[in-house]
């Protein structure tokens, strides 16, 4: 399988430690199956940053290996997708929240992020959050990889 990730800047190795904290899946090296999703994230984070120019940096993973892991899938916007969104954003501690190396699920997204929002200010309640992400136009998968055993399964196109 090939995947794909959207960044600012060229590197030649993966770095766990530079990730963000606090991301849907918690920190780690987030790709997705679409180039294009891979090239909108590169151009968001040239925006934010104000540096770099967009790029986008390809990889293969072979789907096997990935089974010899400890990996959660989401297929959908689910209950359990959104407790655990919402568990690695507001994890305060340093500790990772959870302890798979692999995450696949949608994105929650600046649309998923609103709706997210409304449900931590109790404006709706988990079911119409669900009901709510459902009916939003189309589901974007992203491909999280939290640990160093899960990076070395990532190789470089």
């Amino acid at each position: 399988m090939i995947l794909y990730h959207g960044t600012n800047k060229e590197f030649e190795e993966i770095d766990l430690s530079k990730s963000k904290p606090n991301k849907d899946f918690g920190q780690g090296f987030y790709l997705s199956r679409e180039y294009t999703q891979a090239m909108d994230m590169a151009k968001t984070k040239v925006e934010q940053l104000e540096s770099g120019s967009p790029i986008v940096l390809s990889f293969e993973v072979d789907e096997n290996q990935m089974s010899e892991l400890q990996v959660l899938r989401f297929e959908d916007y689910t209950e359990d997708w959104a407790r655990f969104i919402l568990l690695n954003r507001n994890n305060s501690s340093s500790k990772a929240a959870h302890d798979y190396d692999i995450v696949i699920g949608p994105i929650a997204n600046d649309r998923v992020g609103v709706q997210l929002w409304k449900y931590e200010t109790h404006s709706i309640d988990l079911p119409t959050l669900i009901h709510n992400l459902r009916n939003m136009k189309g589901i974007t998968i992203q491909y999280f990889f939290g640990t160093n055993r899960a990076i070395k399964l990532l190789k470089r196109l």
